[in-house]
């Protein structure tokens, strides 16, 4: 998608989205032995649920981690409030629970605060955090660093990704799949291929609108929360994310002629319900894009090859970084300075 003169090219956002694949190589290696350990005693202390907590697009990145342990090993995994610990004063019950904050700074009072309470609470807490040294990461009991390396865009892309591949490592080791962890080795390569593929089909319908829907089902609403994310910081675009099932419940009524929306589908047990959806759609007049694997058709964004349902949306969100780096710059914003944002958000 990279042409000589792209005039994204720079922007630090799409530069550390391009790093994605050399972080995600990075950290798997580095962190295989943390993390098999960590393994093995949540095998042996066989936790009662877990609990997550996240801001931002690490938000989006626990999601993706409740849709793995869920269907990975039946284990009831929910997002914690912050607000009901650090200003409600709440005492949960975390016994024997597992507690995973995700973050890229680690400097958020309200993420240590609860991840503190969780532990006092008798939680195993983990922290997934890209600064190792951070407070986050000194008050829980298990770290496991993301290895993204310094990232400067107040968008996070690579960090993001990194976030996903840690919870599909951690994930795969600790319910035994094979497959899952076949498919971790051959991720990196796969994002190298997915950063090339060209979304520029979606960029000039996009650049004039102001109202759009991203949808997505399973692993890959996990993908749609951080894209509409995305468009709304970057590009200025007021994108919402549903579910393929959930817009059905209300949403949908949203859209009339030509309405955009983005659809994420990978080749799981959803993709059936979501393009049955997808054709709902372009039936009521919506111009829908549709990231999903195939030859090249009218509203297909590409995909990589399939390589596994949990991998495959990890690989859509590195491609539709690209588009919305380029989108920004086409509607004459900097993706790398979103007005009113700052890179370390904290809030308690």
């Amino acid at each position: 998608m990279t042409t000589p003169d792209d005039p994204a090219r720079a922007t630090q956002m799409l530069r550390e989205a391009e790093e994605a694949p050399a972080a995600v190589a990075r950290q798997l290696a580095a962190n295989a032995d943390a993390v098999g350990s960590l393994a093995e005693r949540l095998k042996s202390a066989r936790p009662r649920f877990a609990v997550t907590t996240a801001r931002g697009s690490s938000a989006h990145a626990a999601t993706f981690g409740k849709y793995l342990i869920e269907t990975r090993l039946g284990l009831v995994t929910a997002a914690a409030a912050p607000s009901v610990a650090t200003l409600y004063g709440a005492r949960l019950d975390m016994a024997n629970a597992l507690f995973i904050a995700v973050s890229q700074s680690g400097r958020s009072p309200d993420l240590v605060d609860q991840a503190a309470a969780a532990r006092k609470a008798g939680a195993l807490t983990v922290a997934l955090v890209n600064v190792a040294d951070s407070p986050l990461a000194a008050t829980c009991e298990a770290v496991l660093p993301l290895h993204a390396g310094e990232e400067r865009s107040v968008a996070a892309t690579k960090s993001y990704i990194a976030s996903l591949a840690a919870l599909c490592q951690l994930t795969a080791l600790w319910s035994g799949d094979q497959v899952l962890l076949s498919a971790l080795d051959r991720l990196p390569d796969t994002l190298r291929v997915a950063a090339g593929l060209d979304w520029s089909a979606a960029l000039e319908p996009l650049a004039a609108e102001q109202d759009m829907l991203v949808v997505g089902r399973g692993f890959g609403f996990a993908i749609a929360n951080e894209a509409a994310l995305k468009m709304k910081e970057t590009c200025f675009l007021h994108a919402e994310s549903f579910s393929a099932a959930e817009l059905q419940h209300g949403p949908v009524t949203l859209v009339d002629d030509d309405y955009p929306v983005l659809v994420f589908s990978q080749e799981d047990e959803t993709r059936p319900g979501v393009l049955e959806l997808v054709e709902a759609l372009r039936g009521r007049g919506a111009n829908v894009f549709v990231a999903e694997p195939g030859p090249a058709a009218p509203g297909r964004l590409p995909a990589a090859p399939p390589l596994h349902p949990a991998c495959d949306p990890i690989a859509m969100v590195q491609s539709f970084y690209g588009l919305a780096a380029r989108l920004s710059v086409r509607r004459g914003l900097d993706p790398d300075q979103p007005r009113h944002l700052r890179k370390v958000t904290l809030t308690r």
